[in-house]
C-alpha cells in the first residue's frame, strides 16, 4: 500500500502532530514531576499526582498510540518501508518499548492519584507515599527516547537493514 498525494501529507501531519505533542506532554510532566518530589508543600505534592496521572490517562497514553499508529502507517505507506531503513526500525523501537513502559506506568499513577484524591490535606507520611522518584525518572528516560527519535526523523542516517537490502535486489531484477 502506497499512500500518495493528500492522503500521505494528511497522515504525516497526524504523525507530526501527535508525536511532537507526545514529546511536549512529557515535558510537561516532568515539570510536574520533579515539583512534586521537590515540593515541601503536601498539597502540591497532592496535586502533582492527581495531575501527572491526568496528564498520563487523557494526554499522553493518547498521543503515544496515536503517534505508534501514524508512524507505522507512515513507514508501511511511503518508500521508507517499516523494516527497510535502520532509522525507521530503531524509531519504530523506541516507539514501541516507550509506550509499553507508558502503558504499564500508568495504571500504578492512576492508583497513586486515587490514593491522593482521598487525601485532602495529606500527612507527611501521605505526603512521603506520593513523592517518588519513579515518575520523574520515567518521564526522563521517556524524553531521551523521543528526542532521539524526532532527531532520526529529521536526520534520516543512512543505513538499510538487510530486509531492505532484499526488497531493492527484488526491485532491481525486475526492472
Amino acid at each position: 500500500m502506497t499512500l500518495t498525494g493528500g492522503l500521505r501529507r494528511a497522515a504525516l501531519t497526524v504523525h507530526v502532530i501527535s508525536s511532537v505533542g507526545w514529546l511536549g506532554a512529557v515535558l510537561a510532566f516532568l515539570v510536574v514531576a520533579v515539583t512534586g518530589l521537590t515540593s515541601a508543600d503536601g498539597g502540591l505534592v497532592r496535586a502533582a499526582a492527581l495531575l501527572m496521572a491526568a496528564l498520563g490517562q487523557t494526554v499522553i497514553v493518547p498521543l503515544s498510540l496515536l503517534a505508534l499508529a501514524s508512524g507505522v502507517l507512515q513507514a508501511l505507506g511511503t518508500r521508507w518501508g517499516l523494516l527497510d531503513h535502520s532509522w525507521v526500525v530503531i524509531k519504530l523501537i523506541i516507539t514501541a518499548v516507550s509506550v509499553l513502559v507508558l502503558l504499564t506506568f500508568q495504571p500504578g499513577l492512576n492508583a497513586l492519584a486515587d490514593q491522593a484524591a482521598g487525601w485532602p490535606s495529606p500527612t507527611p507520611a501521605q505526603v512521603a507515599q506520593l513523592r517518588s522518584p519513579a515518575a520523574a525518572l520515567h518521564a526522563g528516560g521517556a524524553l531521551v527516547g523521543l528526542v532521539t527519535a524526532t532527531a532520526l526523523s529529521v536526520l534520516k542516517p543512512a543505513g538499510v537493514t538487510p530486509a531492505g537490502q532484499r526488497r531493492q535486489r527484488r526491485a532491481a531484477r525486475r526492472s
